[in-house]
């Protein structure tokens, strides 16, 4: 155990280095994490092994850094802030995310037709391209200071993006099982695995935001902070492991009704020393969290890459950069988000790897080569996705003019 921490350690200073590296090049550091989880991960190096990340204290640390990176989303959802654009948030979202699900499912039914594939594994495909990973977004808002329409939109839709996600990838996994087999997970599932990680979160949250309307010093404000994260991840922990059917819940949902609870809770100028003490913890939290995503990516699926998988990473562009447009356009949103957002969308990987998880173990029994072409196609598609995203949501930012990098001292 010892030695794998170790490793472990390793890695983290490794992928630190990287990021800085790759930030060189005027490219976020992220795309350096995720390389070098990628590179020093179970499929290559292996300085960052299998057994590590199966481990259950491994696996539940990173649910914990999860809450913890929920922060940032939560901390922008002050409802001072969203009410001027929160009918247009909540439109623009259901327009990139349903039309993302609509592109991708039409162009892989009109495939799988002609393949003679099943065409509900369309839908599947639909369901899982529909989901955006916030993080990677996110680490380039907090590395380039990014601040503007884009930033504002992107930040609170980042948790909106992810509800819809849950609500339609479940949906639809739950009626594809009861086709296959007549079984499956119960439809009030579903609604459990949204609100619970809400609910959750804003229990916690409330004496929180009590407690740092009282609490002032760094010292203590950080102590709070870390401390009840640490309650609102274990009380999560408590119901994936003993009162769900599978570990289904979203922990950085969690985090976000946590801090959005307590951001609203005290006044403007408390809110902004708060998220200056934390920045530090928050910049640890997104590099471990951001490794975990690359290290399950495995570097040999590029030269497997085939017709589907471009198919795949295509439709979902398409659909997630369109739907975004003419979502904001019809609700009023700035030109510049119209223009740019749909770019920042495009990161994937995490999510799309737990759902892809889910499917396959769905279809392993009943249709195992429907398992194989899901697992494969997104497989390939999630390195090779997030390479191109991480670059494009950083151009949608430097498009769109959103870039504060603070100058360096000469």
């Amino acid at each position: 155990m010892v030695f794998l921490l170790l490793r472990w350690g390793g890695t983290i200073v490794l992928a630190f280095l990287c990021g800085k590296l790759v930030s060189k090049c005027r490219l976020p550091s992220i795309l350096g994490w995720l390389l070098a989880g990628m590179l020093l991960g179970p499929h290559a190096v292996n300085l960052m092994p299998q057994a590590l990340m199966d481990e259950a204290f491994y696996q539940n640390f990173v649910h914990v850094l999860e809450c913890a990176v929920g922060l940032m989303i939560g901390t922008e959802l002050v409802w001072s802030k969203l009410k001027q654009y929160g009918r247009a948030l909540i439109l623009t979202t259901l327009a990139q995310s349903l039309g993302t699900f609509a592109v991708v499912s039409a162009a892989f039914a009109a495939v799988f037709a002609i393949s003679g594939i099943p065409i509900y594994l369309a839908f599947l495909f639909g369901g899982i391209a529909l989901a955006t990973a916030p993080a990677p977004a996110l680490s380039i808002v907090r590395e380039f200071h990014t601040d503007g329409p884009v930033t504002q939109t992107l930040i609170p839709m980042a948790a909106l993006d992810d509800i819809v996600g849950v609500v339609v990838f479940f949906t639809t996994i739950a009626v594809v099982a009861r086709q296959l087999s007549g079984g499956g997970m119960p439809l009030i599932m579903i609604p459990v695995m949204i609100f619970l990680p809400l609910l959750i979160g804003a229990v916690t949250g409330l004496p929180t935001g009590l407690l740092l309307q009282k609490v002032h010093s760094k010292a203590l404000t950080l102590t709070l902070l870390l401390a009840m994260i640490a309650v609102t991840a274990g009380i999560g922990l408590f119901y994936n492991t003993y009162l769900m059917p599978s570990p289904l819940l979203n922990f950085m949902l969690m985090g976000m009704a946590f801090s959005a609870v307590f951001s609203n809770l005290v006044t403007e100028a408390r809110l902004a020393q708060i998220v200056q003490d934390f920045n530090p913890f928050l910049g640890v939290s997104m590099i471990l969290v951001i490794l975990n995503l690359g290290a399950p990516l495995d570097y040999h699926a590029i030269l497997g890459a085939g017709w589907f998988t471009v198919i795949y990473i295509a439709a979902r562009a398409f659909g997630k950069y369109f739907g975004a447009r003419l979502g904001a356009k019809a609700t009023g949103l700035p030109a510049t988000v119209q223009k740019y957002l749909g770019f920042t969308l495009l990161p994937h990987s995490g999510v799309s790897l737990v759902f892809t998880g889910i499917a396959v173990s769905v279809l392993a029994a009943p249709a195992p080569q429907c398992a194989k072409i899901i697992q494969g196609t997104i497989a390939a598609a999630a390195v090779i996705n997030e390479i191109i995203a991480v670059i494009a949501a950083k151009k949608g930012f430097e498009w769109a003019g959103e870039f504060h990098t603070p100058e360096k001292k000469k």
